[in-house]
């Protein structure tokens, strides 16, 4: 997420400005308080600009209708009907952070509004209301950021993480792409195209997010990996090890036993038939620096040029060739 998306997610982007008193202020100032403000869900009980507690008008009115209630509280101070472990929160804290804080509470305080601090100084409330449309509307966002069919991050989030790496003292970039799936699709039909797709995407969510590392899907059969490291190989070849244990599931056996069966190859001419293969083009910035997403790109690209040339699994580290046994 980028500087500019931060401030727009930042939970100060949504407080409101609400009054806070002082907590010596007597509790028949408060119900005036709530009298009079009809939609005041909550007062804040400030020392020197600085939120201590929190009364809601719920827990005021239950305290109050008791009894003896009115005549043990009305009089004296406000803060002996507070709430004194409020959920405080700073102005540039993420509204998806704060969600979560929100919703650990007690179930009841689940309800009570956000205080908002900036410097330590009370800047407002945010209701939950409020706090649970924001995260909605984040949600839809983030999730037109991701590829429909395998929901992992496309091609907006693809290029922020580059921008964030150009940074980094080391980094991996792998550009995954299989050769042969438009022969594969022509073949079978996109709903079977689309099932191999989630197939290697299974596989390389094993290999690369459940260890931590960034995972993008750029569109079709390609996908891409970052990773703040050069030790790459041993992912690399679990990878191509699990796609070629297991790619001739997706075929028929007639297909792969025949060697007379041909296919329409890209030039529109009949071609012998050929697996699918993955192809891995990786980038470091081991030998070379990178200043724009740009020239990340290009490389990457001229990489990916010489894997297709190889015809079988194989991976590239900027120009050393790592090529699996023959495929099939």
């Amino acid at each position: 997420m980028t500087k500019t998306d931060e401030a727009v997610s930042n939970i100060g982007r949504i407080v409101k400005t609400v009054p806070s008193i002082s907590p010596t202020l007597k509790n028949k100032e408060v119900d005036k308080l709530f009298t009079e403000n009809p939609d005041l869900r909550g007062i804040v009980v400030a020392h020197h600009e600085k939120p201590i507690a929190q009364i809601t008008r719920t827990h005021f009115y239950q305290k109050i209708g008791t009894l003896y209630g009115y005549n043990l509280y009305m009089g004296r101070e406000s803060q002996l009907l507070a709430k004194t472990s409020p959920l405080i929160v700073d102005f540039h804290q993420p509204i998806t952070e704060v969600s979560k804080l929100a919703m650990e509470r007690q179930e009841e305080d689940l309800y009570d509004d956000v205080i908002v601090t900036k410097d330590d100084r009370f800047m407002g409330v945010v209701s939950i209301r409020a706090l649970l449309m924001e995260f909605v509307d984040i949600q839809v966002q983030f999730a037109s950021f991701l590829n429909p069919l395998s929901k992992l991050p496309g091609n907006h989030l693809i290029d922020q993480k580059l921008s964030e790496i150009l940074y980094l003292e080391k980094y991996s970039v792998l550009y995954f792409d299989l050769d042969y799936f438009k022969t594969y699709n022509d073949l079978y039909g996109f709903n079977k195209g689309d099932k191999v797709l989630l197939h290697l995407t299974d596989i390389l969510k094993r290999n690369i997010t459940q260890i931590g590392y960034f995972l993008g899907h750029i569109g079709g059969d390609d996908f891409m990996a970052i990773l703040p490291e050069y030790k790459v190989d041993a992912i690399c070849e679990e990878i191509i090890k699990e796609f070629d244990e297991t790619i001739p599931d997706f075929y028929e056996e007639k297909h792969l036993n025949d060697p007379n069966f041909k296919v329409k190859g890209r030039s529109g001419h009949q071609d012998d038939f050929t697996i699918m293969f993955l192809s891995i083009a990786v980038l470091t910035n081991e030998k070379r620096k990178f200043e724009k997403i740009e020239d990340i790109s290009n490389a990457v690209a001229a990489i990916k040029r010489n894997c297709k040339k190889i015809k079988r699994s194989c991976y590239i580290i900027d120009e050393t060739e790592y090529c699996t046994p023959t495929h099939h």
